[in-house]
């Protein structure tokens, strides 16, 4: 690699000035592309921020005590989907005007990720940057969608390198957010198993479920929140039978016409997530730890049935974190070119239209690469030796 590429990729300023760039370009594009009625034939304009203006529109659903999980079409297209705390958390965005309140959100879930991986113990800054160059068209993608999934893999990133640091209530505090903004959060606990003070750690947790809980408080009554719960766990049912989404259930579905249940595949996927676990004696390893935070970033994509092209931001993280620590032997160089051409390049211009749509879209191949990549990793940390060292960086 040429001297001055390796300087700019390890050059923190850069790539900090490159992901503010890259929030404002998506922010301004959105404002820019005006209204469209695509969704509804026949009916309603809706702006190219729609998914900011759900999460906008629920705050304000919440403080005049309104059901926030039922269709408002005259506001947005698609349902609101999250919990009720976070329509209180999205109450700092609601309070700007939407050019405002849409910029700074994308600031949010580009630079909270990007601290993230600059947060990792043990890699060099040159690592830290090849990771942040991989995965920033995935970034792309899910800002122009205004979705939260920079925040929630930022969240979990930054949740392993403070629970590697020992800050426990930090820690703790990222992995019950994260839930709170989507439930498959609530896997990030599994890093939990691997640090000292199991104890301190659920006294945390405790406190901050509780403190996420009673927010919404501030807002609404005992007896409506008691409502948005039953009917938030109404939509979550209901939802769970729709999709098989770019997962496992999607290409067991596609590739193999398989009718599998879909609890089934998750418990299939949560044991086999949970088997290099046996390994206790690999428990102080850093790699071991590292390549488990990759696992979880990986898993809780490819085993949602709603996973869409803006999620895997999530599991591209958790690929990039895995490649650069990697052997670069030929399936593993393989592997990864497979999920940056198919996962990352496929959604973009650069792909050809004819084969985004009659190949990568049918056959599910924005995720079959990190169902691939993440079955190789359980391989190597179920195989790897105890004592195996991180290696140097690639020059």
């Amino acid at each position: 690699m040429k001297a001055w590429l390796k300087k700019a990729i390890s050059n923190r300023r850069y790539l900090i000035g490159l992901y503010i760039i890259f929030a404002l370009v998506a922010s301004v594009q959105s404002l820019l592309l005006g209204t469209n009625n695509v969704y509804v034939e026949g009916g309603y304009a809706y702006n190219h921020y729609n998914n900011y203006t759900i999460f906008e529109q629920s705050f304000y659903h919440l403080l005049n005590d309104q059901d926030l999980y039922i269709l408002y079409p005259k506001e947005h297209w698609d349902l609101y989907k999250y919990t009720p705390t976070f329509s209180v958390f999205f109450g700092l965005f609601a309070i700007f005007p939407d050019w405002a309140g849409l910029t700074l959100w994308n600031l949010v879930n580009a630079l909270i990720l990007l601290a993230g991986i600059y947060y990792l113990p043990q890699l060099t800054n040159y690592q830290k940057g090849l990771v942040l160059v991989i995965i920033l068209i995935e970034l792309m993608t899910a800002m122009q969608n205004d979705q939260s999934n920079g925040l929630m893999a930022g969240l979990l990133v930054c949740a392993f390198g403070l629970l590697e640091r020992r800050h426990y209530a930090l820690a703790t505090l990222c992995i019950v957010f994260s839930a709170f903004i989507k439930l498959f959060g609530v896997v990030g606990f599994a890093l939990c198993l691997f640090y000292p003070r199991k104890g301190r750690q659920l006294l945390y947790t405790l406190l901050w479920v509780g403190v996420m809980l009673a927010l919404p408080l501030i807002f609404v009554s005992y007896e409506q929140y008691v409502f948005l719960f039953r009917s938030y766990l109404s939509l979550l049912t209901n939802d769970h039978s729709v999709s098989y989404g770019y997962s496992v259930m999607g290409w067991l579905h596609t590739w193999f016409s398989l009718e599998i249940n879909k609890l089934l595949i998750v418990l299939l996927g949560a044991v086999v997530f949970m088997l290099p676990f046996v390994r206790l004696k690999a428990y102080t390893q850093y790699w071991f730890r590292y390549l488990t935070a990759a696992s979880v970033l990986i898993w809780v994509v490819i085993f949602n049935h709603k996973a869409e092209s803006p999620t895997f931001v999530i599991a591209m993280t958790g690929v990039a974190m895995w490649f650069i620590l990697s052997e670069k032997s030929k399936l593993n160089i393989a592997l990864f070119a497979f999920a940056f051409l198919f996962t990352t390049l496929s959604p973009t211009d650069i792909f050809p239209r004819y084969l985004r749509e009659h190949l990568v879209t049918p056959y599910v191949l924005k995720g079959v690469p990190c169902i691939f990549v993440w079955f190789k990793l359980m391989y190597d940390m179920l195989t790897l030796p105890a004592e195996t060292k991180l290696p140097q960086p690639v020059n």
